[in-house]
């Protein structure tokens, strides 16, 4: 500032000196008052201008002073946070190192303790096989065994709770259900029979029958596959053969023969095409019938055909044919309770022994056979499911399946239906004692019912509730796996335990 006050004066004396010449000293005075005054001015404004200049200075030193100390605590702050950190990481270091060290130490211990227990498992081991003089595949069977039981028990006591929730209403219903089926249902009794009886005019047919030297009665024998027996019976002749289509094609053939009075072998063989073709006609006329009187339409002739070949055949002495009829008329009631189809239920019922019209002729079981056939005929699925289920031969899937076992149960199985021979009724009660005793723990088994309730009687102190279950279980799934009954039969295991004391 002081030099511009100088550059100032000497402006103004120049000017004086350049305008002296010109001027009078009054003006020159009055210039250098104004130059002075400008001088003046001048100074002042530089003064107050390096005064503002010097408070900015000032300030802005302040500013950055502040600003550095603030760096400085700031700085100071990090590096008192990095120290606390590092001695935490130093501490944190030091107890990992530790904690390697004891793992380490642990694992090592662990080792040798695992080394140790093998080879102690090894002589407890060859201590048990030199004791029990057991393998160790010996004591595997055992211990899955055990494992085994054990599963059966549990699996029992699942089992029994899941049927008692189930039974406790649905068994009501499902008697109800059957039962009004049965009391609706009215049949007839049947037996078995493998021969057939012709009634003739007179004894001097027989003769004729016989033929010279027997070649009237061999021819016949020949065409119709069927035994003649000619006896003592007096107006009579006996025809025999398990065949019952062979057998009733012979009978009319013998009766057209008698009929005529012409006998020999030309003429049986044609009094043979004659009543085959009247057989063919009859079964047609009774697989119709059969259709009306179940209330179903719409089947394949061919399907018509074989039911009604099983008009002439027989199981354990009950009709098929009527058997069939029977349990369609059953399945439909039952369907009819449960809201179901009706007219499904009866063509899976009568449906469902159709196999056995070809179980002669074609390998396999008469289900499946029947399956196959009525998949072959057009059927529904749930149709052929019904009858290759109806054995359980296939896991049952469906209701219809489940109603078709009951109706054929029930039909097969109700009082008077069926009639089996002596010899096979006591072998099958026999096998059925044997498979009952075969368990551990049992003491008597009684065969009640006519053999359609197995009552086993097991030791108290042998045998527990849950174990009682399971042998009940197991001789029933025996029973399925070995024998051939009609029906159901139910096993019942009876565990009673009694405390005694004596009062002296």
């Amino acid at each position: 500032m002081a030099d511009l006050v100088v550059v100032a004066l000497l402006v103004a004396l120049i000017g004086l000196l350049v305008g002296g010449f010109l001027l009078s000293r009054t003006r020159v005075r009055e210039i250098v008052e104004e130059a002075r005054h400008q001088a003046d001015r001048i100074r002042a404004d530089a003064e107050q201008e390096a005064a503002r200049r010097a408070d900015a200075a000032a300030a802005e030193q302040e500013r950055i002073r502040t600003g550095l100390e603030e760096r400085q605590a700031e700085l100071e702050r990090r590096e008192q946070r990095i120290a606390v950190r590092e001695r935490r990481f130093d501490g944190e270091l030091r107890r990992l190192d530790e904690a390697r060290r004891q793992a380490d130490e642990r694992a090592a211990r662990l080792d040798r303790r695992e080394a140790e227990l093998s080879r102690l498992a090894e002589e407890r081991r060859a201590v048990l096989e030199r004791t029990a003089a057991l393998s160790a595949e010996d004591a595997r069977a055992a211990l899955v065994a055990e494992v085994e039981n054990q599963a059966k028990r549990e699996a029992a006591i699942l089992a029994r709770d899941i049927e008692r929730d189930a039974r406790k209403n649905g068994e009501a219903r499902a008697r109800k259900i059957i039962t009004l089926a049965i009391q609706r249902l009215a049949s007839e009794q049947t037996s078995e029979s493998v021969i057939s009886v012709v009634h003739l005019p007179g004894d001097d047919m027989k003769g004729r029958i016989i033929g010279r030297e027997g070649r009237n009665i061999r021819a016949f024998e020949m065409v119709t596959g069927v035994n003649l027996i000619i006896d003592d019976t007096p107006g009579a002749v006996l025809l025999s053969c398990f065949d019952p289509v062979r057998r009733e094609v012979a009978r009319l053939t013998l009766e057209r023969l008698v009929l005529d009075g012409r006998i020999h072998p030309h003429r049986i063989e044609e009094a043979y095409e004659v009543s085959r073709r009247e057989v063919d006609q009859l079964c047609v006329r009774a697989g119709e019938d059969a259709l009306v009187e179940v209330g179903v339409s719409d089947m394949h002739p061919e399907l018509v055909t074989l039911l009604g070949q099983l008009r002439y055949r027989t199981s354990y002495g009950q009709n098929v044919l009527a058997h069939l009829v029977e349990s369609a008329h059953l399945a439909g009631m039952m369907a009819a309770e449960l809201g179901m189809d009706v007219r499904l239920l009866k063509r899976c019922a009568l449906l469902h022994d159709i196999g056995k019209a070809l179980t002669h002729e074609v390998e396999g079981s008469h289900a499946m056979i029947g399956a196959e056939i009525a998949r072959r005929y057009g059927e529904c699925e749930d149709v052929v499911h019904a009858i290759e289920a109806h054995h359980n031969e296939v896991e049952v899937r469906t209701v219809e399946a489940v109603l078709t076992q009951a109706a054929d149960a029930i039909s097969g199985g109700r009082p008077g239906a069926r009639r089996a021979s002596l010899e096979s009724y006591v072998e099958r009660l026999q096998r059925m004692e044997e498979i009952a005793y075969a368990n551990e723990g049992v003491e008597k088994v009684f065969a009640m019912q006519a053999g359609r309730e197995i009552r086993v009687m097991v030791r108290p102190e042998a045998v527990d509730d849950v174990q009682a279950q399971v042998i009940a279980r197991d001789i029933a799934k025996r029973v399925e796996e070995e024998l051939t009954y009609p029906g159901q039969i139910r096993v019942t295991v009876i565990r009673e335990s009694r405390a005694t004391e004596t009062a002296r």
